[in-house]
Formats: C-alpha cells, structure tokens, sequence
C-alpha cells in the first residue's frame, strides 16, 4: 500500500478558520489516495498568501515526514505551490516523490517550468503596472476616475484584454514545454501526446494535435528571432 502525506495551503486566514477551499483540497485529495488503494500518514495545512516572505512551517514539516516515511508528498493543485522557483526547487532536492492530483503525470521538470514562469508573469505584470501609471502621471491623468478613458483607451484596453488571452499563461507553458521537448528530439505527435497526458488544453479548449504543436513552436521561434 502506497503511502502519502497530504499537504494544502490556503490564501487567507477566513478559509483556514471556515473550511472554504480547504474542504475542496482534502476532498479531492482523499478521492486520488483512495483511487491507487494508497493511505494518508498525515496532513498538513498552511495558511499564508501566495506572494508571502514568512517561512513555510508546515511545508518543511510535510517534506520531512515524506522522506523519514518513503512517502509521496501529494497536494490537490500546482497552484497551491508558492509561484517561487527558489522554493520548488527546495522541494526537488528533498528527493522525494511529489504528486499533484489535479496534474498526476506532471514531473520535476514540468513543475520547474511552471514555477519559473509564474514568477517571471508577476515580475513583468508589476513591471508593466508600475510602467503604465508611471506615463499617465507624466500626461497629468488623475488615476481611478473612469471619465479619463477616452475611446481610444477603450479600444486599447479591448485589445489588451484580446491579446492577454491568446499568450494567456497556459499557452506559455505549453511553448516552453513544446521547445524544451523538441530539444530533446521529440517529435510534434510526441509532444501532442505529453501535452494531454498532461492535461494542457488548447486556448479553445480542445486537445493537442500535431499541426497546433508545430504552430506554437514556430511563434516560439519568431518571438525569439
């Protein structure tokens, strides 16, 4: 019987009193262990925001038991990792087995790659922020009134909100995992066939095929040329 020691984290102190989102976690948790015939040992509970700088007790103690018991640290999403590639890849030199349930086929490198890109999109989405506000304190623009928008800002905005959703972050890490796997020599049906293992669906929501590899990693090129 294979053995798992539980870990979740919650955002606020609100869901770690009331339960919200707690109750979610566990549940989804406690469906997977009992789906491989597997036990929990224990179960930890963090509760801190995301962007936090106070150490992570309950983390450290989760990683600990996990390699005293040759257990599987298991959470219910890869969200609720801190988006901190300094801290996963604290978790990787643990040298323990990690699952998360809602991206079971997920591995070490994936994780690494979606760590790395969480945290260079809050970098740039702060960057840009700070950049923008910047310029319309420059022009005068008396921040947090509607009537300052005018048409063409509108439309700006529109735009915006178009292109956020084509290069989404999902459709980041897809292309960083279409161009790392076709530097190991994978082909376009190979990389298909891990992308939906591992769950990633198109900006439409279907699955991968081949043809959508090949025209994300050829944007991946271009942007990079």
């Amino acid at each position: 019987m294979k053995k798992y020691i539980a870990y979740y984290r919650v955002s606020r102190k609100e869901q770690g009193i009331s339960g919200l989102g707690l109750s979610a976690q566990r549940s989804s948790v406690q469906k997977y262990v009992s789906g491989q015939e597997g036990i929990i040992l224990n179960e930890y509970t963090e509760i801190e925001t995301g962007t936090s700088k106070r150490q992570r007790v309950e983390i450290h103690k989760a990683i600990k038991q996990a390699k005293n018991e040759n257990a599987v640290l298991i959470i219910a999403k890869l969200d609720r990792l801190a988006r901190n590639v300094n801290f996963v890849s604290s978790l990787m030199d643990a040298g323990i087995e990690f699952l998360a349930v809602d991206m079971p086929s997920a591995n070490n490198f994936t994780i690494h790659i979606f760590s790395a890109l969480a945290e260079q999109e809050a970098m740039l989405i702060s960057s840009r922020t700070k950049l923008a506000l910047g310029e319309l304190r420059k022009k005068g623009v008396v921040l947090g009134n509607p009537k300052n928008l005018t048409d063409d800002a509108r439309n700006k905005g529109v735009q915006t909100i178009k292109e956020n959703a084509i290069n989404n972050d999902r459709n980041r890490q897809a292309q960083s995992v279409i161009t790392s796997c076709k530097e190991k020599g994978m082909s376009y049906r190979q990389i298909a066939e891990y992308l939906n293992e591992l769950n990633f669906k198109t900006r439409y929501g279907n699955q991968f095929m081949a043809p959508t590899v090949h025209q994300l990693y050829r944007r991946t090129l271009l942007k990079s040329a």
